[in-house]
C-alpha cells in the first residue's frame, strides 16, 4: 500500500533536515517510524515526514497546523502550516521528538500529559476549528466491527455502544462547553523535543479540535476502569491534571459522573478493534483484549446515567 509512498515521504524528511544542501553525508539511515491505513510517518536525522490518512480534509489540517504552531509550548510546532500534496495524500514535517520508553513503564510521563492535556483545554479557542474527532474514530471502530463477521464478543460490544448518548456515537452536536481537545490522548501522542531530553509535548493534530474536555481523560479513565491502568498511575495522571486547572473534571471529589460516558465510549472502541483484529488473525481475543470486552459485556447492563458510575 505504502511501496510507492515511502522514497518520496523519504525525500520530503530529508530535505526539511537539510533545507540548505543536498548533501547527507553524516547522517542515519531514513527510518519509517509508522505505517498504517491512517498514517504512514518517516524520520530522517532531525525531521519527520508524516503521510495522512487518505481524504483528509486540507482546509480542516491546515487549521489545525496552525492551532499546533500558536500552542508551540503544548503541542509540537509542525515545520510549516500549509500541508503539501504527494499522490493521494496530504504530507507535514515536523521536528524529530523522542518518544516515551514502552519498556519503562515506570518512567511514564502520567504528570506531563496531564499538565499539557490542562493547558490545552484552558487555552482560548481563536481559531474556527471542526470539533475534536474522538467520537468520530469511536463510530468507525464499531462500522468495522460489524463487517468484520461474526465473532461471539460483537454482540457485548455493540449493546454498550447502543447505550450509549448520541453524542459519544457522533450521532448528534457535542455537549458544551465546548474546549479545545486533543482527541486521541494517549501515552503514544507525546515527545521530547529537542530530543532526547528536552520538555514534553503533545502530538499528532489529526483529531484536534473542539468539543467535551472530558474525552481527553476517557482513555487513561477506561484503561483503569478496566484494569488495565494501576490506581497509582491513574491517580497521578488525575491529581496533576487538577493541580494544573484542568476544567474536565471538579478540581475535587468524584471525578466519574463527569468521565464515564467518554469513557465507556473508549472502551466500546478498544474492544470492538480487538474483537476486528481477533476476526482478521482467526483466533480467541488475549488477556487485555478480553478484559474490555468483558466491561462492555457490564456497560451492557448498566447503562450510563446522570451522577453514574462506570460498572466494575
Amino acid at each position: 500500500m505504502t511501496a510507492d509512498l515511502l522514497p518520496g515521504l523519504g525525500e520530503r524528511a530529508r530535505a526539511a533536515a537539510h533545507p540548505r544542501s543536498a548533501a547527507c553525508v553524516s547522517c542515519a539511515a531514513t527510518v519509517t517510524l509508522a505505517d498504517r491505513p491512517d498514517a504512514t510517518v518517516v524520520r530522517h536525522a532531525g525531521a519527520v515526514a508524516k503521510a495522512h490518512a487518505p481524504r483528509t480534509d486540507p482546509a480542516e489540517l491546515t487549521l489545525r497546523l496552525t492551532v499546533a504552531a500558536r500552542l508551540g509550548q503544548i503541542l509540537l510546532a509542525p515545520l510549516g502550516t500549509a500541508p503539501a500534496v504527494l499522490g493521494d495524500r496530504l504530507v507535514t514535517l515536523w521536528p524529530y521528538g523522542s518518544p516515551v520508553d514502552p519498556d519503562d513503564p515506570d518512567a511514564a510521563p502520567w504528570e506531563d500529559a496531564a499538565r499539557l492535556l490542562a493547558r490545552l483545554h484552558r487555552s482560548p479557542v481563536t481559531t474556527a476549528l471542526p470539533p475534536m474527532r474522538g467520537p468520530a474514530k469511536a463510530a468507525r471502530a464499531v462500522a468495522r466491527l460489524r463487517a468484520a463477521g461474526p465473532h461471539p464478543a460483537t454482540a457485548p460490544v455493540l449493546r454498550a455502544w447502543a447505550a450509549l448518548p448520541g453524542w459519544a456515537r457522533a450521532e448528534a452536536p457535542m455537549p458544551g462547553p465546548a474546549v479545545l481537545c486533543h482527541g486521541d490522548l494517549h501515552l503514544g501522542q507525546l515527545v521530547r523535543h529537542p530530543a532526547p531530553d528536552g520538555p514534553w509535548r503533545l502530538i499528532d493534530v489529526d483529531d484536534l479540535g473542539t468539543g467535551p474536555a472530558a474525552w481527553d481523560l476517557a482513555r487513561p479513565a477506561a484503561w483503569y476502569a478496566c484494569g488495565l491502568l494501576p490506581p497509582g498511575e491513574w491517580t497521578r495522571f488525575l491529581t496533576a491534571y487538577r493541580a494544573a486547572g484542568g476544567p474536565a473534571v471538579p478540581a475535587d471529589g468524584d471525578p466519574w459522573p463527569a468521565l464515564d460516558v467518554a469513557a465507556r465510549a473508549l472502551t466500546v472502541q478498544t474492544a470492538a478493534l480487538a474483537v476486528v483484529r481477533a476476526v482478521a488473525a482467526g483466533r480467541a481475543p488475549d488477556e487485555v483484549e478480553r478484559c474490555v470486552i468483558d466491561a462492555c459485556d457490564r456497560m451492557g447492563a448498566h447503562p450510563p446515567r446522570p451522577g453514574g458510575v462506570f460498572p466494575e
